[in-house]
Parts: C-alpha cells; structure tokens; sequence
C-alpha cells in the first residue's frame, strides 16, 4: 500500500507511514497461524483470569476486611480492600506472561501476545485511574498524564514519542530547554506539589496534638512547611536538569539584594520569629500600642499583626512595632483586668457614708470579681462643683472602650446614690454684678 505525499507536510508523511507499517502488520498477523494462536491465547487468558477473579475477589475481601475492629493493621488492610479491582486485568497479564513463554518456544514468536500484554496492562492502569484513586488532584494527573502514557506504550509508541520530545528544543532567552525535560518538570512538579501538602497536612496534624505553647506550635508547623516546600523544589530544579550550583549563585545575588532593599520586610519577619518564640502576644490576646492602636490579635503573619478593634475595624501592625515598642498585653496574665468609675457628690454629703455605699452597690454586678480584690471606693479630690470619686473593680474580661463594665458600674452607682439621698453635683456660676443692678433691670 502506497501513497504519494510528496507535498504534504513531514508530520503528515511520518503519520501516513507509522499508518501503513500498521496496516502490514495487521496484515501480516492475520495471515500468520502463530498469530492466530496467539489471539487465541489471549482469550484464553481473559477468560480464565475473569473466571479466577469471580472466585478470588470475595475470598481475598473477607480475608481481608477489617469490619469493626480498629488497631495497626486497621490502615494497611483498608488500603490493601481498595486494589481488589486490579486483581483481573493483572491476573490476565500473569497469565498472558505464562502463555508468552510457551508460544516464543514453540513458534519464535510472540508480538501478538506481547502486545496483548500491554493492552492488559493499559486495562490496569485504566481500572486504577478511574477506581482506585479518590484524591480529585491525583486522579486528574492520572486521566491527563498517566493514561497517556500508558496508552502511548500500549501502542509501542512511547520510545518513538520520548525521542521526539527529546529532541524538540524550546528557548526562553539564553536558556534551552527540551520538550521531555519541560513534560517530566510537569509531571514531577505536580506529584511533588502534592506530596508536599499531604506531608505538611499530616505534620501539621501531628504538631497541633503535642502539648506546647500555640506560639512554637505555629512557628514548628511554619518551620516545616517551608523545609517540605523547600526541599520539593531543589528535587523539582534536578529533575528538569538545572544546574543548582548556578541556581546558588542567583539565589545568593538576589538575597543581597533583597536584603538591602527590603530590610523592613526582613525586619518584620524575624520579628513575628522572635514573637512566636517568645510568646508575648499571639492570636487571641487584647493589646494597646504605644501608638495608640488596642485590639484583639485575629491573626498573625510573616510581616504583621492584625488587631480588631472594638467598633470591628481592623488594624494591620508590623510586626517590628511589638519589639521595639512598649506593648501593653491585657490578657498576658489572665482575663482578669482592673477598671475604675469616677463620680462626684456635692459638697453637702457625708463622704464618710461613700465608700461603703458604693461597694456595696458594685459588688451586685454578675461580672464583678471579689478576686484579686473587690469593688475599692477611694476619695480622688475636690473639684470645684463637687467632692470627687472613683470606684476601681476587676472583671474577667475587656471594657471596650469603656462600655462594657464601666457603664454598667455607673448606672449602679447613680441609683444608689439617689436610694441614698445623695446629691450628684453639677457645675454652677456666680455672677457678681458690681454698682448694682440697674434700676429698669431691678423693677
């Protein structure tokens, strides 16, 4: 069988004789009796695969099968009851391998049945791929890349395909790369992507169950996320065939680089270590900033803190600014912070009677500690309209802003000043009109 394509593109002439190399061994194995008796071997081991399997298959699963109990063997034997699919397309390529033998004894030959060896071995992978693997990304990676491949070496194509990959050479500037350096890049990269998120998944499962500080909880689950990440991509770098001597002597000119111009970046980042490590504000605790900013820590990055405040705005702080600045942390020692209600009475009142009129009125409040110490009514001055108070209590808790408790407080102490008779002071003026007042004004 011959076609003139003298005017066609090279691909096109390389498909149309892959074609008829085809055609002729086709031809060749339908008229050849060790062919025929080879196509009848592998039916053969189809059928006696299938009828091996229908009885295999449930012996091996209840051998197998964990059911209820629950010990070190539990995980193994699960995993083993989820490859009882591949037992017929491997026990038919067992039994073509055994029927191979046989044949290239008797007649020399065995390319039907090797090739019906690999149609078997597509089946298995096909019944893995499609079976087998439950995480969404693998099976994606398996339907797009390991299919291909195997039908790709089903078809005896594979060596032919790698060749011309190899020598496909792409360029990006001055740098070369083959199409099969840029396919296993892909390949690896993707497996290595994977197997870096199982790994940091369970490491950092792992971590969260010791008994630490949360602090070096997240600084270990960072440190090994970045080690797992960090070695993914030395092995991703060696498997695309770049030289990581040279990949050094970047990385080393773009790090001084980065640290001239990014020192507050660097700075900030060693600072959120050295807050992680020492634990003196981490997510959760209520802190004011020299600055001014009070809030509670939500989250905390490489470069910052954010805080909540109480009207829900969200501020981001360097982390810089809890080093080298004075931070007061509320929650530091405990929930239990002291807070204090100023008041004043007039000048008529028996301050004497004050204080434990007061205290009595604030130890009613449900969020009022009588530890570390109770409701304290101090004398503070006298003002100009009044004698001034105030009245300092602990809560478990934060006065936001202050409303929580503070309002609360006074509202107990308005009313028992009033249940008491005693005058709350407001500010007055004396006018002295000096000559008298006129005489239309006096009448």
């Amino acid at each position: 069988m011959n076609f003139d394509l003298t005017g066609y593109p090279p691909i096109v002439q390389q498909i149309a004789d892959y074609a008829v190399q085809a055609y002729d061994l086709a031809v060749g194995w339908l008229l050849s009796p060790a062919a025929w008796s080879q196509f009848a071997i592998l039916v053969g081991a189809y059928l006696l695969a299938v009828l091996i399997a229908r009885r295999l298959r449930p012996a091996l699963k209840n051998m197998i099968d964990p059911g209820d109990t629950d010990n070190m063997f539990t995980a193994p034997r699960l995993f083993v009851l989820q490859l009882l699919p591949l037992v017929l397309p491997l026990l038919a390529y067992a039994l073509t391998f055994i029927g191979e033998q046989v044949v290239r004894s008797i007649f020399d030959s065995g390319a039907v049945i090797a090739f019906g060896k690999r149609v078997f071995l597509f089946l298995a992978v096909r019944v893995f791929v499609r079976d087998i693997i439950q995480d969404p990304f693998l099976k994606l990676l398996g339907r797009f890349m390991l299919l291909p491949i195997a039908a790709l070496y089903m078809l005896g194509m594979l060596d032919v395909v790698t060749l011309q990959l190899t020598e496909t050479v792409v360029g990006v500037g001055n740098i070369q790369f083959s199409l099969i350096s840029i396919v296993r890049g892909v390949i690896a990269g993707s497996l290595l992507f994977w197997l870096g998120q199982w790994s940091n998944s369970q490491t950092s499962a792992l971590i969260e169950k010791q008994e630490m500080r949360p602090s070096i909880r997240q600084l270990l689950i960072k440190t090994v996320e970045f080690m797992i990440f960090g070695v993914a991509f030395l092995v991703l770098m060696n498997v695309m065939g770049i030289n990581l001597g040279a990949l050094a002597v970047l990385g080393g000119a773009i790090g001084v680089g980065l640290g001239f111009g990014l020192q507050k970046i660097a700075s900030n980042f060693i600072s959120g270590v050295i807050l992680l490590v020492e634990g003196q504000a981490t997510v959760g605790d209520f802190v004011e900033l020299d600055g001014g900013e009070a809030g509670k820590i939500v989250k905390m990055t490489a470069r910052a803190a954010i805080l909540e405040t109480f009207d829900g705005r969200w501020i981001v702080v360097p982390n810089e600014d809890f080093i080298t600045t004075r931070v007061v942390n509320y929650s530091d020692q405990g929930s239990a912070n002291r807070y204090e209600a100023p008041f004043s009475v007039s000048y008529d009142t028996d301050i004497n009677l004050v204080p434990a009129i007061i205290e009595a009125a604030v130890s009613t409040h449900p969020d009022v500690l009588d530890l570390p110490y109770p409701p304290d009514c101090e004398l503070r001055g006298f003002g100009d309209s009044g004698i001034d108070f105030a009245v300092e209590f602990w809560v478990n808790g934060i006065d936001d802003g202050p409303n929580k408790y503070t309002s609360d407080v006074l509202f107990l102490i308005w009313n028992a000043l009033k249940d008491n008779g005693i005058e709350i002071p407001y500010p007055h003026r004396v006018i002295e009109v000096k000559g008298g007042l006129p005489a239309q004004a006096s009448q």
